[in-house]
């Protein structure tokens, strides 16, 4: 906990560092509870810790209904710390709001108001109505990054998209046919980390060409993670994919959609959903990156993450849909000997200050949050 002096509030002080513990529980549902948001739940009596819950695998049981579970009958005058307004809907399961209502807490603590219409303020109002004293936007800048993509998907129709890019020092890239240990740009360590960016997106995205110069699973690989392997999104608008592809070999490891265009082969089209395939046709001949964000909400992902070749990163920059940027720097130097990976984009004017810079191995993850 943090440390109070003079001039802070000791309530604000302590009630910011239990919200960060629910953050934290929070982010551990992140890729595994769409079309729900990820939320984290503590609950605290007499100053102790007597429960603490997060989103489950599938969006439910949800981050309160575990905590209040996990307390018992210390749920009793306890106060919740909440990183998003309860619910306040009859779903599959009882609204939240009132599971808190029923379990005789005394305070609720929350970080981000529900945008949805279900929700929307409803949920504060029972446990106001309940005699429940509220105190809200506790850390909520940290809470709404926390759930930008369920925030997105609500509120503008798409969800939230990492671009998660990997160059030398001079932000050059493996020339196109690049193969064997020539092909790897950052340290094992690195790749490890872009791992489990898959693993905690709902969702990763490419083009059809990455798929034809380097055939890639897109599957997570860490072990004891591979069940978390995102749903694979391949943009190819004529169905080009090859047989025997390594995307159509592991579908009893993840899900692969392929988001295709007007013209494309209906034989193929049925082929591969005999396969177990999922096909979204847009009604134009090249699917344009506003319908497929809409596209994609619509089939309930929060997060997803772009991995991608430089025709399509540029192209999402280009269409301002990317929120957050993952950029793994190696330390090699390519010069020459390297392709691009902007074109004529001027990144340096999309990103300012990274909010973090890590240590990946030798190399360094920079991150920058660009649409929050």
């Amino acid at each position: 906990m943090s440390a109070n002096n003079a001039t802070s509030d000791p309530v604000l002080d302590r009630d910011e560092d239990y919200m960060r513990v629910a953050l934290g529980l929070a982010r551990r549902g992140l890729g595994n509870t769409a079309p729900n948001p990820a939320v984290g739940c503590v609950l605290v009596r007499d100053g102790l810790v007597v429960g603490r819950g997060w989103t489950q695998p599938g969006g439910r049981p949800h981050a309160e209904a575990v905590a209040l579970a996990q307390a018992g009958e210390n749920a009793q005058g306890a106060t919740a710390y909440v990183t998003l307004e309860p619910c306040a809907h009859h779903g599959q399961t009882p609204p939240c709001a009132e599971a808190l209502v029923k379990a005789g807490v005394s305070r609720v603590v929350v970080s981000v108001t529900d945008p949805d219409e279900r929700v929307a303020g409803r949920g504060l109002q029972i446990l106001k109505d309940a005699g429940i004293e509220v105190t809200q936007d506790v850390l909520k800048a940290e809470g709404w990054l926390g759930n930008l993509g369920f925030f997105k998907r609500i509120t503008e129709n798409r969800p939230s998209f990492t671009l998660k890019l990997a160059t030398s020092a001079d932000n050059r890239i493996p020339p196109k046919g690049a193969g064997g240990e020539d092909k790897w740009i950052t340290s094992p360590p690195a790749r490890d980390r872009g791992h489990l960016l898959r693993a905690n997106h709902d969702a990763v995205l490419f083009g059809i060409g990455t798929v034809l110069d380097d055939d890639p699973a897109y599957t997570c690989r860490l072990a004891g993670m591979e069940d978390q392997s995102p749903v694979r999104v391949l943009l190819d608008s004529k169905l080009s994919i090859p047989d025997g592809n390594s995307l159509l070999s592991s579908l009893d490891a993840a899900p692969l959609w392929i988001i295709c265009g007007k013209s494309a082969d209906k034989d193929r089209q049925h082929q591969l959903e005999r396969l177990g395939v999922k096909i979204l046709q847009s009604d134009t001949k090249r699917p344009e990156l506003g319908w497929v964000a809409g596209q994609l909400a619509e089939q309930g992902l929060n997060r997803v993450l772009v991995e991608a070749g430089p025709t399509l990163v540029n192209a999402f920059l280009n269409a301002n849909l990317v929120d957050e940027i993952q950029w793994f720097k190696a330390e090699k130097v390519l010069g020459d000997a390297g392709d691009t990976l902007f074109h004529d984009l001027d990144v340096e004017k999309l990103v300012s200050d990274p909010q973090a810079v890590l240590n990946a191995g030798p190399d360094l993850l920079y991150i920058y949050h660009l649409g929050a």
